[in-house]
């Protein structure tokens, strides 16, 4: 509910400032429209699978020469690293104060190479404006199945960091807290998958080659098998999201 509450507010704060930019008078000067040939940018993610932080996202975009349907377009080439969470998912407090996931198995990290196109829909204007930009990208998916690890109190005065296991870690009492995010990275599997997205970019920027921004988009993957996030849960292969990407970069 707060990703899908992050989207809607961040939409609105777009909406607000181009609806501003268009009523605005132009100058002579300001009809000049931008000419850029590569657009690269790299910035954090959140989506409604994840938590407030969903990953890094990295993007490069470079112009073609021949347009579609007469708006300027690039070859778009995207690469994401984030977390996909179960919806059950909801981290409680031990008795320690520590915090961690009931039930939770594994953790889900999607690692996500993307082609596609970006087109021009509306221009920025010399150095003040929004130029909005239209994208389409499909791709692999490499999901990381890495376990989760947990502070076990096996006896009293004696805790072991082990991988969660349901049969096992039955008293929620003994477990302390959650383990190091790295831990157990070789024992991770990898579940393949594709992915495709549609998204509308919002740049905005206070100097014509370096830019601000915001990507607003929805998100579909599929997973060649459902990754078990949590075992006792309905854990599916298709996954849908929107997501809101705040990105730095630069045009040259």
């Amino acid at each position: 509910m707060k990703s899908f509450s992050t989207i809607a507010f961040a939409l609105l704060l777009v909406a607000q400032a181009a609806w501003s930019q268009q009523r605005r008078p132009k100058t002579n000067l300001e009809e000049e429209e931008e000419d850029y040939s590569t657009i690269t940018t790299y910035g954090i993610t959140t989506n409604t699978n994840s938590g407030l932080l969903g990953g890094l996202v990295f993007r490069h975009s470079t112009r073609l020469e021949n347009e579609l349907f007469g708006r300027r377009q690039y070859r778009y080439l995207g690469l994401d690293l984030v977390n996909v969470r179960h919806p059950k998912e909801l981290s409680q407090s031990s008795n320690t104060g520590s915090r961690f996931t009931p039930g939770k198995q594994n953790y889900l990290f999607v690692l996500r190479p993307q082609y596609g196109r970006e087109i021009i829909l509306s221009n920025r204007n010399n150095e003040e404006g929004i130029s909005i930009n239209g994208i389409l990208a499909v791709g692999a998916s490499l999901g990381i199945l890495k376990p989760y690890y947990i502070q076990y109190q096996v006896r009293p005065g004696v805790v072991r960091t082990e991988a969660y296991d349901p049969v096992k870690h039955t008293d929620l009492g003994n477990i302390l807290g959650s383990g190091n995010l790295l831990q157990g990275l070789g024992n991770s599997k990898i579940i393949p998958g594709v992915n495709a997205k549609i998204a509308f970019s919002f740049e905005l920027s206070a100097f014509r080659s370096n830019l601000t921004g915001l990507e607003v988009g929805f998100l579909t993957e599929l997973f060649s098998k459902a990754p078990v996030i949590i075992p006792f849960a309905e854990n599916r292969s298709l996954f849908t999201s929107g997501y809101v990407t705040l990105f730095f970069g630069n045009k040259k």
